[in-house]
């Protein structure tokens, strides 16, 4: 197995183990409306969420554009695109 492999499932189950152990209610103060009695695994699992999400937007590399083969392309001699033979131009009419 590899190490990324273990790495996750253990990270995995500590979260998990972590989430089971807080489920008592708790007083959530919205910042709009009055307090709401929440349970600590959905608090904390939502934030867990939605700091996957937003680490995985802020870890993906982003799309560049390179115009370094047309750089090797304007460098290049220019070809006839048309490389037949007087043979195969006799064979194709």
């Amino acid at each position: 197995m590899k190490a990324k492999t273990i790495f996750i499932i253990v990270v995995t189950a500590l979260l998990t183990t972590f989430l089971l152990i807080n489920r008592d209610a708790v007083p959530f103060d919205f910042i709009i409306g009055k307090e709401v009695y929440i349970s600590k695994l959905i608090v904390i699992g939502v934030c867990i969420l939605i700091g996957f999400i937003l680490g995985f937007i802020a870890g993906r590399p982003k799309k560049t554009l390179t115009s370094y083969d047309t750089e090797i392309e304007k460098h290049q001699p220019v070809e006839h695109k048309s490389t037949l033979s007087d043979e195969d131009r006799d064979y194709i009419s």
